[in-house]
Protein backbone atom coordinates (compact mmCIF):
# COMPACT_ATOMS: atom_id res chain seq x y z
CA UNK A 1 0.00 0.00 0.00
CA UNK A 2 2.85 2.53 0.53
CA UNK A 3 4.83 1.48 -2.53
CA UNK A 4 1.33 2.05 -3.94
CA UNK A 5 0.80 5.49 -2.70
CA UNK A 6 4.14 6.58 -3.47
CA UNK A 7 3.80 5.63 -7.21
CA UNK A 8 0.90 7.87 -7.17
CA UNK A 9 2.15 10.64 -5.32
CA UNK A 10 5.46 10.26 -8.12
CA UNK A 11 2.89 10.19 -11.12
CA UNK A 12 0.67 13.08 -9.53
CA UNK A 13 4.57 15.36 -9.41
CA UNK A 14 5.09 14.26 -13.03
CA UNK A 15 1.95 15.86 -13.99
CA UNK A 16 2.68 18.83 -11.77
CA UNK A 17 5.93 19.45 -13.87
CA UNK A 18 4.39 18.65 -17.28
CA UNK A 19 1.71 21.37 -16.54
CA UNK A 20 4.30 23.84 -14.91
CA UNK A 21 6.63 23.68 -17.86
CA UNK A 22 3.58 23.70 -20.72
CA UNK A 23 2.55 27.13 -19.13
CA UNK A 24 5.95 27.79 -19.15
CA UNK A 25 6.06 27.39 -23.30
CA UNK A 26 3.11 28.62 -23.86
CA UNK A 27 3.64 31.91 -22.72
CA UNK A 28 7.27 32.44 -24.37
CA UNK A 29 5.53 31.15 -27.67
CA UNK A 30 2.80 33.38 -27.30
CA UNK A 31 5.14 36.24 -28.59
CA UNK A 32 6.59 34.51 -31.12
CA UNK A 33 3.22 32.67 -32.62
CA UNK A 34 1.51 36.50 -32.51
CA UNK A 35 4.46 37.64 -35.04
CA UNK A 36 4.02 34.47 -37.19
CA UNK A 37 0.23 34.78 -37.39
CA UNK A 38 0.11 37.89 -39.19
CA UNK A 39 2.86 36.22 -41.69
CA UNK A 40 -0.05 33.47 -41.81
CA UNK A 41 -2.84 35.53 -42.08
CA UNK A 42 -0.71 37.29 -45.16
CA UNK A 43 -0.57 33.79 -47.15
CA UNK A 44 -4.53 33.04 -46.28
CA UNK A 45 -5.68 36.46 -48.05
CA UNK A 46 -3.50 35.46 -51.04
CA UNK A 47 -5.00 31.90 -50.79
CA UNK A 48 -8.65 33.30 -50.26
CA UNK A 49 -8.12 34.62 -53.82
CA UNK A 50 -8.77 31.72 -55.29
CA UNK A 51 -12.44 30.46 -56.00
CA UNK A 52 -12.55 28.05 -58.30
CA UNK A 53 -11.58 24.22 -58.26
CA UNK A 54 -8.28 24.22 -61.12
CA UNK A 55 -6.75 20.81 -61.41
CA UNK A 56 -3.94 20.55 -64.33
CA UNK A 57 -1.31 18.68 -65.14
CA UNK A 58 2.23 19.00 -64.10
CA UNK A 59 5.54 18.10 -63.46
CA UNK A 60 6.42 15.84 -60.05
CA UNK A 61 6.44 18.16 -56.70
CA UNK A 62 9.99 19.91 -56.04
CA UNK A 63 11.58 18.14 -53.05
CA UNK A 64 10.19 18.01 -49.96
CA UNK A 65 9.85 16.19 -46.30
CA UNK A 66 7.34 15.94 -43.36
CA UNK A 67 4.41 16.48 -45.86
CA UNK A 68 1.62 13.93 -46.08
CA UNK A 69 1.27 10.79 -48.43
CA UNK A 70 -2.36 9.49 -48.58
CA UNK A 71 -4.00 6.63 -50.85
CA UNK A 72 -7.57 7.48 -52.29
CA UNK A 73 -10.20 4.84 -50.56
CA UNK A 74 -11.74 4.57 -54.04
CA UNK A 75 -9.29 5.85 -56.69
CA UNK A 76 -5.91 4.66 -57.58
CA UNK A 77 -4.85 7.82 -56.40
CA UNK A 78 -2.12 9.02 -54.00
CA UNK A 79 -2.96 12.31 -52.25
CA UNK A 80 0.02 15.02 -51.38
CA UNK A 81 -0.24 17.57 -49.25
CA UNK A 82 2.23 19.92 -47.43
CA UNK A 83 5.62 19.58 -46.25
CA UNK A 84 8.64 21.86 -46.07
CA UNK A 85 11.90 22.44 -48.19
CA UNK A 86 15.35 23.83 -46.59
CA UNK A 87 17.22 25.38 -49.21
CA UNK A 88 20.63 26.77 -46.70
CA UNK A 89 19.22 30.32 -45.96
CA UNK A 90 15.26 29.46 -46.24
CA UNK A 91 12.55 27.55 -45.20
CA UNK A 92 9.76 27.04 -47.79
CA UNK A 93 6.75 25.77 -45.94
CA UNK A 94 4.02 24.34 -48.50
CA UNK A 95 0.10 23.75 -48.52
CA UNK A 96 0.24 22.42 -52.39
CA UNK A 97 -2.19 19.31 -53.07
CA UNK A 98 -1.21 17.24 -55.55
CA UNK A 99 -2.27 13.61 -57.01
CA UNK A 100 -0.70 11.16 -57.93
CA UNK A 101 -2.00 9.04 -60.66
CA UNK A 102 -1.06 5.44 -60.06
CA UNK A 103 -2.10 3.89 -63.06
CA UNK A 104 -0.95 6.34 -65.78
CA UNK A 105 2.43 7.37 -63.29
CA UNK A 106 1.35 10.90 -63.98
CA UNK A 107 0.62 14.02 -61.40
CA UNK A 108 -2.00 16.87 -61.27
CA UNK A 109 -1.92 19.74 -59.28
CA UNK A 110 -5.04 20.97 -57.39
CA UNK A 111 -6.07 24.31 -56.77
CA UNK A 112 -9.10 24.16 -54.23
CA UNK A 113 -10.54 27.61 -52.76
CA UNK A 114 -9.71 28.50 -48.72
CA UNK A 115 -6.77 25.60 -47.92
CA UNK A 116 -5.57 24.83 -44.84
CA UNK A 117 -2.65 27.63 -44.38
CA UNK A 118 1.61 26.29 -44.96
CA UNK A 119 2.55 23.72 -42.92
CA UNK A 120 4.25 20.14 -42.37
CA UNK A 121 4.88 17.75 -39.61
CA UNK A 122 1.21 17.09 -39.64
CA UNK A 123 -0.99 14.57 -39.90
CA UNK A 124 -3.73 13.28 -42.29
CA UNK A 125 -6.44 10.30 -42.37
CA UNK A 126 -8.11 8.99 -44.87
CA UNK A 127 -11.67 7.51 -44.39
CA UNK A 128 -14.42 6.25 -46.77
CA UNK A 129 -16.65 8.27 -46.14
CA UNK A 130 -19.22 10.56 -48.63
CA UNK A 131 -17.04 9.74 -51.64
CA UNK A 132 -13.83 9.67 -49.28
CA UNK A 133 -12.60 12.25 -46.73
CA UNK A 134 -8.96 13.31 -46.17
CA UNK A 135 -8.19 14.84 -42.47
CA UNK A 136 -5.63 16.76 -41.57
CA UNK A 137 -4.74 17.98 -37.62
CA UNK A 138 -1.87 20.17 -36.59
CA UNK A 139 1.39 20.22 -37.68
CA UNK A 140 4.07 23.35 -37.98
CA UNK A 141 4.85 27.19 -39.57
CA UNK A 142 8.37 28.05 -39.28
CA UNK A 143 9.45 31.68 -39.95
CA UNK A 144 12.12 31.75 -42.77
CA UNK A 145 15.05 31.89 -40.91
CA UNK A 146 13.74 28.47 -39.37
CA UNK A 147 14.16 30.14 -35.59
CA UNK A 148 10.92 30.94 -34.66
CA UNK A 149 7.38 28.59 -35.05
CA UNK A 150 3.90 28.40 -35.13
CA UNK A 151 2.25 24.96 -33.99
CA UNK A 152 -1.21 24.57 -35.78
CA UNK A 153 -4.86 22.88 -33.56
CA UNK A 154 -7.16 22.89 -36.24
CA UNK A 155 -8.68 20.79 -38.35
CA UNK A 156 -9.55 20.62 -41.61
CA UNK A 157 -11.41 17.88 -44.08
CA UNK A 158 -10.83 17.97 -47.58
CA UNK A 159 -14.36 16.22 -49.19
CA UNK A 160 -12.43 14.21 -52.02
CA UNK A 161 -15.75 13.75 -53.98
CA UNK A 162 -16.40 17.41 -54.62
CA UNK A 163 -12.78 18.50 -53.91
CA UNK A 164 -13.82 21.47 -51.16
CA UNK A 165 -11.84 22.13 -47.90
CA UNK A 166 -13.47 22.91 -44.45
CA UNK A 167 -12.10 23.59 -41.40
CA UNK A 168 -13.97 21.58 -38.45
CA UNK A 169 -14.14 23.78 -35.51
CA UNK A 170 -14.73 22.12 -32.25
CA UNK A 171 -13.82 22.93 -28.81
CA UNK A 172 -11.99 20.54 -26.38
CA UNK A 173 -9.01 19.24 -28.75
CA UNK A 174 -5.57 19.15 -28.81
CA UNK A 175 -3.05 21.98 -28.11
CA UNK A 176 -0.87 23.10 -30.85
CA UNK A 177 1.78 20.81 -32.09
CA UNK A 178 3.78 19.32 -34.49
CA UNK A 179 5.52 15.26 -34.54
CA UNK A 180 2.24 13.88 -33.02
CA UNK A 181 0.50 10.68 -35.08
CA UNK A 182 -2.98 10.39 -35.91
CA UNK A 183 -5.13 7.32 -37.24
CA UNK A 184 -8.63 6.41 -38.04
CA UNK A 185 -9.79 4.32 -35.77
CA UNK A 186 -13.67 2.99 -36.04
CA UNK A 187 -15.78 5.88 -36.48
CA UNK A 188 -13.61 8.15 -34.11
CA UNK A 189 -9.70 9.92 -35.43
CA UNK A 190 -7.02 9.12 -32.30
CA UNK A 191 -4.59 11.52 -31.62
CA UNK A 192 -1.01 10.84 -29.94
CA UNK A 193 2.18 12.63 -28.64
CA UNK A 194 3.76 15.30 -30.21
CA UNK A 195 6.15 18.23 -29.23
CA UNK A 196 5.45 22.00 -29.14
CA UNK A 197 8.47 24.36 -29.60
CA UNK A 198 9.50 28.15 -28.90
CA UNK A 199 13.06 29.48 -29.98
CA UNK A 200 13.91 28.50 -25.76
CA UNK A 201 11.92 25.48 -24.92
CA UNK A 202 10.33 22.71 -26.15
CA UNK A 203 7.66 19.98 -24.29
CA UNK A 204 6.90 16.66 -25.28
CA UNK A 205 3.74 15.37 -25.40
CA UNK A 206 2.27 11.79 -24.44
CA UNK A 207 -1.61 12.70 -24.14
CA UNK A 208 -4.65 10.67 -26.54
CA UNK A 209 -7.25 12.51 -28.12
CA UNK A 210 -10.52 10.97 -29.87
CA UNK A 211 -12.67 12.85 -32.42
CA UNK A 212 -15.80 11.62 -33.25
CA UNK A 213 -16.26 11.67 -36.73
CA UNK A 214 -20.36 11.36 -36.27
CA UNK A 215 -20.61 13.78 -33.72
CA UNK A 216 -18.09 16.14 -34.77
CA UNK A 217 -16.54 16.13 -30.92
CA UNK A 218 -13.22 16.04 -29.19
CA UNK A 219 -12.63 13.94 -25.65
CA UNK A 220 -9.83 13.65 -23.96
CA UNK A 221 -8.74 9.86 -23.15
CA UNK A 222 -7.60 8.68 -19.88
CA UNK A 223 -6.62 4.96 -19.96
CA UNK A 224 -5.64 3.39 -16.95
CA UNK A 225 -1.95 2.03 -16.83
CA UNK A 226 1.34 2.92 -17.41
CA UNK A 227 1.58 4.33 -21.07
CA UNK A 228 4.47 5.43 -23.51
CA UNK A 229 6.89 8.27 -21.72
CA UNK A 230 6.16 11.76 -23.97
CA UNK A 231 7.62 11.27 -27.45
CA UNK A 232 6.80 12.71 -31.24
CA UNK A 233 7.32 10.59 -34.76
CA UNK A 234 6.66 7.50 -33.29
CA UNK A 235 4.86 5.07 -35.30
CA UNK A 236 1.06 4.34 -34.85
CA UNK A 237 -1.18 1.97 -36.30
CA UNK A 238 -4.76 0.52 -35.88
CA UNK A 239 -5.42 -3.76 -35.01
CA UNK A 240 -8.48 -5.06 -36.71
CA UNK A 241 -9.95 -5.16 -33.47
CA UNK A 242 -9.85 -1.64 -32.72
CA UNK A 243 -6.55 -1.14 -30.76
CA UNK A 244 -3.59 0.98 -31.27
CA UNK A 245 -0.39 0.47 -31.05
CA UNK A 246 2.51 2.52 -30.27
CA UNK A 247 6.19 1.60 -31.29
CA UNK A 248 9.57 4.07 -30.82
CA UNK A 249 9.80 7.98 -31.57
CA UNK A 250 12.18 10.65 -29.83
CA UNK A 251 11.80 12.81 -27.46
CA UNK A 252 15.02 15.56 -25.50
CA UNK A 253 15.32 16.72 -22.46
CA UNK A 254 17.12 19.73 -20.70
CA UNK A 255 19.70 18.54 -18.18
CA UNK A 256 21.31 21.89 -17.71
CA UNK A 257 21.23 24.99 -19.40
CA UNK A 258 22.15 24.98 -23.13
CA UNK A 259 22.94 21.05 -22.75
CA UNK A 260 19.84 19.27 -24.33
CA UNK A 261 20.17 15.32 -24.10
CA UNK A 262 17.68 13.70 -26.62
CA UNK A 263 16.32 9.73 -26.19
CA UNK A 264 15.85 7.09 -29.27
CA UNK A 265 12.41 4.98 -27.62
CA UNK A 266 12.17 1.35 -28.85
CA UNK A 267 9.72 0.17 -26.20
CA UNK A 268 5.97 -0.52 -27.72
CA UNK A 269 2.53 -0.76 -26.45
CA UNK A 270 -1.03 -1.11 -26.44
CA UNK A 271 -3.99 1.00 -26.11
CA UNK A 272 -7.11 -1.27 -26.23
CA UNK A 273 -10.36 0.16 -25.42
CA UNK A 274 -12.83 -2.46 -23.31
CA UNK A 275 -16.43 -1.38 -24.84
CA UNK A 276 -17.55 -1.30 -28.22
CA UNK A 277 -16.54 1.91 -29.91
CA UNK A 278 -17.90 4.63 -28.00
CA UNK A 279 -16.51 7.73 -26.37
CA UNK A 280 -17.03 6.50 -23.02
CA UNK A 281 -15.35 3.57 -22.93
CA UNK A 282 -12.55 2.77 -20.78
CA UNK A 283 -8.78 2.85 -22.30
CA UNK A 284 -6.40 0.90 -20.70
CA UNK A 285 -2.65 1.27 -21.58
CA UNK A 286 -0.29 -1.77 -21.74
CA UNK A 287 3.39 -2.94 -22.81
CA UNK A 288 4.03 -4.91 -25.30
CA UNK A 289 7.36 -7.41 -25.86
CA UNK A 290 7.49 -8.55 -28.96
CA UNK A 291 9.26 -11.45 -30.97
CA UNK A 292 11.92 -11.30 -33.27
CA UNK A 293 14.04 -9.03 -35.14
CA UNK A 294 13.00 -5.44 -34.21
CA UNK A 295 14.32 -1.95 -36.04
CA UNK A 296 17.49 -0.50 -34.57
CA UNK A 297 17.28 2.38 -33.08
CA UNK A 298 16.54 5.52 -34.82
CA UNK A 299 14.23 8.74 -35.42
CA UNK A 300 12.77 9.70 -38.37
CA UNK A 301 11.31 6.83 -40.04
CA UNK A 302 8.24 6.73 -42.18
CA UNK A 303 5.42 4.33 -41.13
CA UNK A 304 2.49 2.84 -42.88
CA UNK A 305 -0.31 -0.13 -42.80
CA UNK A 306 0.63 -2.80 -45.21
CA UNK A 307 -1.48 -6.17 -46.09
CA UNK A 308 -1.99 -8.94 -43.83
CA UNK A 309 -2.57 -7.47 -40.67
CA UNK A 310 1.02 -5.88 -40.82
CA UNK A 311 2.47 -2.24 -40.32
CA UNK A 312 5.44 -1.05 -41.55
CA UNK A 313 8.58 1.30 -41.05
CA UNK A 314 10.80 2.51 -43.69
CA UNK A 315 14.25 4.45 -43.04
CA UNK A 316 15.02 7.17 -40.37
CA UNK A 317 18.10 8.30 -38.83
CA UNK A 318 20.17 7.56 -36.18
CA UNK A 319 22.26 10.89 -34.80
CA UNK A 320 25.47 9.97 -33.01
CA UNK A 321 26.37 13.05 -30.83
CA UNK A 322 30.37 13.52 -30.86
CA UNK A 323 31.97 16.47 -29.21
CA UNK A 324 31.94 19.24 -32.05
CA UNK A 325 29.49 17.00 -34.41
CA UNK A 326 27.12 15.34 -35.00
CA UNK A 327 27.27 12.05 -37.37
CA UNK A 328 24.06 10.84 -38.73
CA UNK A 329 23.40 7.56 -39.98
CA UNK A 330 20.71 7.27 -42.63
CA UNK A 331 18.68 3.85 -43.38
CA UNK A 332 16.66 2.98 -46.27
CA UNK A 333 15.40 -0.77 -44.74
CA UNK A 334 11.85 -2.04 -44.39
CA UNK A 335 10.71 -3.75 -40.77
CA UNK A 336 6.93 -5.12 -40.56
CA UNK A 337 5.72 -5.52 -37.64
CA UNK A 338 2.55 -8.89 -37.63
CA UNK A 339 -0.09 -7.27 -35.51
CA UNK A 340 -1.28 -10.78 -34.70
CA UNK A 341 1.88 -12.53 -34.06
CA UNK A 342 3.14 -9.83 -31.80
CA UNK A 343 6.21 -10.09 -34.07
CA UNK A 344 8.98 -7.41 -35.92
CA UNK A 345 10.48 -9.03 -38.82
CA UNK A 346 12.81 -7.18 -41.78
CA UNK A 347 11.61 -6.70 -45.67
CA UNK A 348 13.74 -9.28 -47.32
CA UNK A 349 14.12 -7.99 -50.94
CA UNK A 350 14.11 -11.07 -53.16
CA UNK A 351 15.32 -9.96 -56.65
CA UNK A 352 12.66 -11.15 -59.58
CA UNK A 353 11.87 -15.26 -60.15
CA UNK A 354 13.61 -16.75 -62.72
CA UNK A 355 12.14 -19.69 -64.41
CA UNK A 356 15.19 -22.08 -62.91
CA UNK A 357 14.36 -20.34 -59.10
CA UNK A 358 10.80 -21.66 -60.19
CA UNK A 359 11.35 -25.31 -61.19
CA UNK A 360 13.69 -25.59 -58.13
CA UNK A 361 11.55 -24.83 -55.95
CA UNK A 362 8.66 -27.33 -57.35
CA UNK A 363 5.80 -28.10 -55.46
CA UNK A 364 7.10 -26.25 -52.11
CA UNK A 365 6.45 -22.33 -54.01
CA UNK A 366 2.59 -23.98 -54.78
CA UNK A 367 2.26 -25.44 -51.17
CA UNK A 368 3.52 -22.16 -49.55
CA UNK A 369 1.36 -20.01 -51.54
CA UNK A 370 1.76 -16.61 -50.05
CA UNK A 371 5.34 -15.48 -50.78
CA UNK A 372 5.56 -12.55 -47.68
CA UNK A 373 5.68 -15.84 -45.50
CA UNK A 374 8.88 -16.45 -46.53
CA UNK A 375 10.04 -13.14 -45.14
CA UNK A 376 9.04 -14.49 -42.27
CA UNK A 377 10.56 -17.58 -42.07
CA UNK A 378 14.01 -16.33 -43.56
CA UNK A 379 16.06 -15.64 -40.24
CA UNK A 380 18.54 -12.84 -41.25
CA UNK A 381 22.20 -14.21 -39.58
CA UNK A 382 23.09 -11.16 -38.74
CA UNK A 383 22.68 -6.83 -40.09
CA UNK A 384 24.88 -6.30 -42.52
CA UNK A 385 26.03 -2.70 -42.95
CA UNK A 386 27.12 -1.10 -45.93
CA UNK A 387 28.54 2.05 -45.11
CA UNK A 388 29.91 5.34 -47.57
CA UNK A 389 32.16 7.55 -46.07
CA UNK A 390 31.55 11.04 -47.91
CA UNK A 391 33.57 14.63 -47.47
CA UNK A 392 31.22 17.76 -47.13
CA UNK A 393 32.29 20.85 -48.50
CA UNK A 394 33.11 22.27 -44.75
CA UNK A 395 35.51 19.03 -44.46
CA UNK A 396 32.99 17.16 -42.35
CA UNK A 397 33.10 13.41 -42.76
CA UNK A 398 29.77 11.99 -42.96
CA UNK A 399 28.96 8.09 -42.89
CA UNK A 400 25.89 7.06 -44.50
CA UNK A 401 24.91 3.89 -43.46
CA UNK A 402 22.41 0.78 -44.80
CA UNK A 403 21.99 -1.63 -42.86
CA UNK A 404 20.59 -5.19 -45.07
CA UNK A 405 19.52 -8.19 -43.29
CA UNK A 406 20.61 -11.07 -45.48
CA UNK A 407 18.75 -14.19 -45.28
CA UNK A 408 19.88 -17.57 -44.24
CA UNK A 409 21.87 -19.13 -47.07
CA UNK A 410 23.96 -22.03 -47.81
CA UNK A 411 28.13 -21.52 -48.12
CA UNK A 412 28.16 -24.07 -51.39
CA UNK A 413 26.04 -22.09 -54.16
CA UNK A 414 26.42 -22.76 -57.84
CA UNK A 415 27.59 -20.42 -60.56
CA UNK A 416 24.18 -20.02 -61.65
CA UNK A 417 23.16 -18.48 -58.73
CA UNK A 418 25.98 -16.73 -57.96
CA UNK A 419 25.31 -14.50 -61.08
CA UNK A 420 21.53 -14.14 -59.93
CA UNK A 421 22.67 -12.65 -56.47
CA UNK A 422 24.80 -10.48 -58.45
CA UNK A 423 22.16 -9.34 -60.30
CA UNK A 424 20.04 -8.34 -57.15
CA UNK A 425 22.90 -6.38 -55.97
CA UNK A 426 22.90 -4.37 -58.48
CA UNK A 427 18.48 -3.67 -58.48
CA UNK A 428 18.01 -0.08 -57.67
CA UNK A 429 16.83 0.92 -54.18
CA UNK A 430 15.79 4.69 -52.68
CA UNK A 431 18.73 5.73 -51.01
CA UNK A 432 18.93 6.08 -47.31
CA UNK A 433 16.90 8.76 -46.27
CA UNK A 434 14.83 10.09 -43.11
CA UNK A 435 11.40 12.04 -43.26
CA UNK A 436 10.00 10.30 -46.37
CA UNK A 437 6.16 9.99 -47.31
CA UNK A 438 4.87 6.83 -47.26
CA UNK A 439 1.22 5.52 -48.76
CA UNK A 440 0.37 1.24 -49.80
CA UNK A 441 -2.74 1.32 -52.30
CA UNK A 442 -3.52 -2.54 -53.28
CA UNK A 443 -0.54 -3.96 -51.19
CA UNK A 444 1.94 -1.40 -53.46
CA UNK A 445 4.26 0.67 -50.88
CA UNK A 446 4.81 4.01 -52.41
CA UNK A 447 7.63 6.48 -50.81
CA UNK A 448 8.16 9.95 -51.92
CA UNK A 449 10.84 12.37 -50.96
CA UNK A 450 12.33 12.70 -47.81
CA UNK A 451 15.93 14.20 -46.53
CA UNK A 452 19.93 13.06 -45.90
CA UNK A 453 22.38 15.70 -44.73
CA UNK A 454 25.91 15.08 -45.62
CA UNK A 455 27.74 17.33 -43.11
CA UNK A 456 25.86 21.08 -42.60
CA UNK A 457 24.07 20.63 -45.85
CA UNK A 458 20.86 18.67 -46.34
CA UNK A 459 19.82 17.33 -49.58
CA UNK A 460 15.97 16.58 -49.75
CA UNK A 461 14.69 14.53 -52.16
CA UNK A 462 11.23 14.31 -54.78
CA UNK A 463 12.28 11.02 -55.86
CA UNK A 464 9.05 7.99 -55.93
CA UNK A 465 9.56 4.50 -55.40
CA UNK A 466 7.40 1.69 -54.86
CA UNK A 467 7.47 -2.23 -53.96
CA UNK A 468 4.86 -4.71 -54.07
CA UNK A 469 4.69 -6.06 -50.08
CA UNK A 470 3.25 -9.14 -51.30
CA UNK A 471 6.14 -10.46 -53.95
CA UNK A 472 9.07 -8.14 -51.81
CA UNK A 473 10.97 -8.37 -55.27
CA UNK A 474 12.37 -5.43 -56.23
CA UNK A 475 11.88 -1.57 -55.88
CA UNK A 476 10.61 0.52 -59.13
CA UNK A 477 12.07 3.89 -60.03
CA UNK A 478 8.54 5.86 -60.66
CA UNK A 479 10.15 8.98 -60.72
CA UNK A 480 13.69 9.80 -60.17
CA UNK A 481 15.29 12.22 -58.45
CA UNK A 482 16.34 15.73 -60.77
CA UNK A 483 19.80 17.06 -59.64
CA UNK A 484 19.45 20.07 -60.74
CA UNK A 485 16.49 20.44 -58.55
CA UNK A 486 19.48 20.36 -55.51
CA UNK A 487 20.03 23.48 -54.08
CA UNK A 488 21.96 24.57 -51.23
CA UNK A 489 23.02 28.46 -50.55
CA UNK A 490 25.59 29.13 -47.60
CA UNK A 491 24.90 31.63 -44.82
CA UNK A 492 26.20 35.13 -45.57
CA UNK A 493 25.11 38.68 -44.05
CA UNK A 494 23.41 40.04 -46.81
CA UNK A 495 21.38 36.96 -46.85
CA UNK A 496 20.03 37.85 -42.97
CA UNK A 497 18.48 41.35 -44.19
CA UNK A 498 16.00 40.03 -47.17
CA UNK A 499 12.59 40.29 -46.54
CA UNK A 500 11.88 36.68 -44.24
CA UNK A 501 8.25 36.67 -46.27
CA UNK A 502 10.04 35.53 -49.20
CA UNK A 503 11.42 31.61 -48.15
CA UNK A 504 8.11 31.48 -46.43
CA UNK A 505 5.84 30.90 -49.89
CA UNK A 506 5.10 27.73 -50.80
CA UNK A 507 5.13 26.38 -54.58
CA UNK A 508 7.97 26.32 -56.97
CA UNK A 509 11.62 28.02 -55.64
CA UNK A 510 13.01 30.52 -58.06
CA UNK A 511 16.82 31.37 -57.54
CA UNK A 512 17.52 35.04 -58.49
CA UNK A 513 20.76 35.81 -61.02
CA UNK A 514 22.53 37.17 -57.86
CA UNK A 515 21.86 33.59 -56.23
CA UNK A 516 22.81 31.28 -58.92
CA UNK A 517 25.99 33.51 -59.69
CA UNK A 518 29.54 32.90 -57.90
CA UNK A 519 30.33 36.75 -56.66
CA UNK A 520 34.47 34.91 -56.94
CA UNK A 521 34.38 33.93 -60.13
CA UNK A 522 34.24 30.34 -59.19
CA UNK A 523 33.25 27.43 -61.00
CA UNK A 524 29.31 27.48 -60.81
CA UNK A 525 27.79 23.93 -58.91
CA UNK A 526 26.31 21.90 -61.99
CA UNK A 527 23.18 21.28 -60.02
CA UNK A 528 22.00 24.88 -60.98
CA UNK A 529 22.75 24.15 -65.01
CA UNK A 530 19.67 24.28 -67.12
CA UNK A 531 19.92 22.20 -70.21
CA UNK A 532 23.20 20.03 -70.65
CA UNK A 533 23.67 16.98 -72.32
CA UNK A 534 23.67 13.59 -69.71
CA UNK A 535 27.61 12.79 -70.91
CA UNK A 536 28.45 16.74 -70.12
CA UNK A 537 26.77 16.89 -67.05
CA UNK A 538 28.61 13.80 -65.39
CA UNK A 539 31.67 15.61 -66.62
CA UNK A 540 31.18 18.54 -65.32
CA UNK A 541 29.51 16.88 -62.39
CA UNK A 542 32.80 15.22 -61.68
CA UNK A 543 35.52 18.12 -62.65
CA UNK A 544 33.59 19.97 -59.57
CA UNK A 545 33.42 17.84 -57.02
CA UNK A 546 37.38 16.90 -57.96
CA UNK A 547 38.25 20.84 -57.84
CA UNK A 548 35.85 21.36 -54.78
CA UNK A 549 37.92 18.27 -53.00
CA UNK A 550 40.80 19.19 -54.25
CA UNK A 551 40.30 23.15 -51.93
CA UNK A 552 39.20 21.26 -48.85
CA UNK A 553 42.24 18.78 -48.63
CA UNK A 554 45.06 21.32 -49.51
CA UNK A 555 47.67 21.61 -52.04
CA UNK A 556 49.82 18.79 -51.03
CA UNK A 557 47.07 16.38 -51.11
CA UNK A 558 48.00 13.77 -53.02
CA UNK A 559 46.20 13.54 -56.75
CA UNK A 560 45.03 9.92 -56.44
CA UNK A 561 43.44 10.78 -52.71
CA UNK A 562 41.74 13.89 -54.39
CA UNK A 563 40.06 12.03 -57.14
CA UNK A 564 39.04 9.03 -54.80
CA UNK A 565 37.09 11.61 -52.25
CA UNK A 566 35.84 13.39 -55.07
CA UNK A 567 34.28 10.43 -56.39
CA UNK A 568 33.10 9.41 -53.36
CA UNK A 569 30.88 12.57 -52.77
CA UNK A 570 29.52 12.63 -56.39
CA UNK A 571 28.57 8.81 -56.23
CA UNK A 572 26.65 9.83 -52.78
CA UNK A 573 25.01 12.97 -54.21
CA UNK A 574 24.15 11.67 -57.90
CA UNK A 575 24.08 7.74 -58.11
CA UNK A 576 20.47 7.59 -57.85
CA UNK A 577 19.30 10.12 -60.32
CA UNK A 578 21.85 11.00 -62.70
Amino acid sequence: MGKKGKREKKGKGAEKTAAKMEKKVSRRAKKEEEDLEALIAEFQSLDAKKTQVIESSCPPPSPRLNGSLSAHPEKDELILFGGEYFNGQKTYLYNELYVYNIRKNSWSKVEIPNPPPRRCAHQAAVVPTAGGQLWVFGGEFASPNGEQFYHYKDLWVLHLATKTWEQIKASGGPSGRSGHRMVACKRQLIIFGGFHESARDYIYYNDVYAFNLDSFTWSKLVPSGIGPAPRSGCQMATTPEGSIIIYGGYSKQRIKKDVDKGTLHTDMFLLKTEGAGKEEDKWAWSRLNPSGVKPTPRSGFSVAIGPNNRSLLFGGVHDEEEEESIEGDFFNDIYFYDMGKNRWFPGQLKGPKSEKRKRRRGRQAEAEGAEDEDMEKQHPQGPVEIVKEVVAEDGTVMTIKQVISGPAEEKERSESEEEEDGALSQQVEPCPRSNAMLAVKHGILYVYGGMFEVGDRQFTLSDLYSIDLHKMEEWKVLVEMDPKAQEWLEESESDEEEDDTEGAEGGEEESSEEESEDEGGEEQHPSVQPDEKHEDYQSRTEQYWIKLARSNMGPDAKEKKVVKVAHAMAKTFYEDSV
